[in-house]
């Protein structure tokens, strides 16, 4: 019997190791941050404040939840104006449906979801729908930053979250430059066209990079322009204010009566700590970043892990909820997600 073997090289063992990070590593920070929250946590605690809870401020933060994310609806309508007619309907419909797979799946793919059926309610391409995302990230990036700034100069931050405000305000101020030149520059669309019709050049990927960078520069260059592009700013701090006024309603709710400087303290430090993509609904790192947070500023850690585990609950009920809705009314059944996701992973037909 003759046995091939294939010697693992460098590159392969560089990928297999890149999958298992990718299908493990967000479910190991999760189960790590959910034990260390949950040690010597007693549950007695939790059931009465739950008990004492005023779910009138639960139902005002709810409310408040979902507004946010029709803030997100309308600033996405609004960046999206100069390619495209959206209706506010399609836009947060879109949103609700990606946040419901970002709960259910792992590593904030919908993402990739609301992107296709933006594409598909305004014909247009994927990677013309891109630029937009693009924005919306910078925008949030600059209220992030001018938010923990802000806090900086009336609370006691701790010294990490202060460090991480300096970063991003630098990164703010650095993006802020670059969009600056693309709003004003004539010559941004020029630079990137420069060699276009250079045949010299049959490294295929490089073209497909140097279109993608052209059209994503370009839509970028007219979303600035455009005149609803400082209403999507304001769509973007209405949001984050809105979200933590949900966080703080629930702080108050619980019983941990905390200022509204603070509450939008902590609510900073989850933030932060979520953005990096992990296990589904962000579960243990939310968790854990909202304990570590409260307990920097005093609040001890049972009540702490009992807010956390409440507030998280709360949030999440509704986006499950109206994300349902929002799946069924596009018209995808939720078993044919993971397959849609897979094809949207190939972007090479739709530069």
């Amino acid at each position: 019997m003759d046995l091939h073997y294939q010697p693992l090289t460098s590159n392969m063992l560089k990928y297999r190791l890149l999958n298992l990070v990718k299908h493990y590593g967000g479910y190991s920070l999760a189960i790590v941050g959910l034990i260390w929250v949950l040690h010597n946590f007693e549950c007695r605690a939790l059931w009465l404040h739950l008990a004492s809870m005023n779910w009138l401020l639960v139902m005002l933060a709810i409310v408040c939840d979902i507004l946010s994310y029709v803030c997100q609806g309308l600033r996405w309508q609004l960046l999206l104006k100069p390619i495209g007619k959206l209706s506010l309907w399609q836009s947060t419909r879109a949103i609700y449906a990606a946040l419901f797979t970002n709960e259910i799946l792992p590593m904030r793919l919908g993402e990739l979801l609301r992107l296709y059926l933006v594409a598909k309610s305004t014909e247009k391409k994927v990677t013309e729908i891109i630029p937009s995302m693009v924005m919306e990230r910078f925008l949030d990036g600059v209220w992030l930053a001018l938010s923990i700034a802000i806090l900086a100069i009336f609370l006691p931050l701790p010294k990490d979250l202060q460090l991480v405000s300096e970063l991003l305000i630098v990164i703010v101020i650095l993006a802020t430059i670059v969009l600056l030149y693309l709003g004003l520059s004539k010559q941004a669309r020029s630079v990137v066209m420069v060699g276009e019709d250079d045949k010299r050049s049959k490294v295929k990927f490089y073209n497909l990079i140097k279109t993608f960078a052209h059209n994503t520069i370009t839509q970028m260059q007219r979303m600035v322009r455009s005149h609803g592009f400082y209403l999507a700013a304001c769509s973007s701090l209405a949001l984050l204010l809105l979200q933590i006024l949900a966080f703080w309603l629930i702080m108050y709710a619980y019983g941990l009566t905390i200022p509204l400087g603070i509450a939008a303290a902590v609510f900073l430090i989850v933030h932060l700590g979520t953005m990096i993509p992990n296990a589904p609904a962000n579960i243990g790192s939310y968790h854990f970043f909202c304990v570590l947070g409260l307990m920097l500023f005093g609040v001890n850690k049972a009540e702490a892990t009992g807010f956390a585990i409440v507030v998280f609950a709360l949030l999440t009920l509704p986006l499950l909820l109206i994300g349902i809705v929002a799946i069924n009314q596009t018209g995808l059944m939720l078993k044919n997600i993971p397959s849609t996701l897979t094809s949207l992973t190939r972007l090479k037909s739709q530069l």
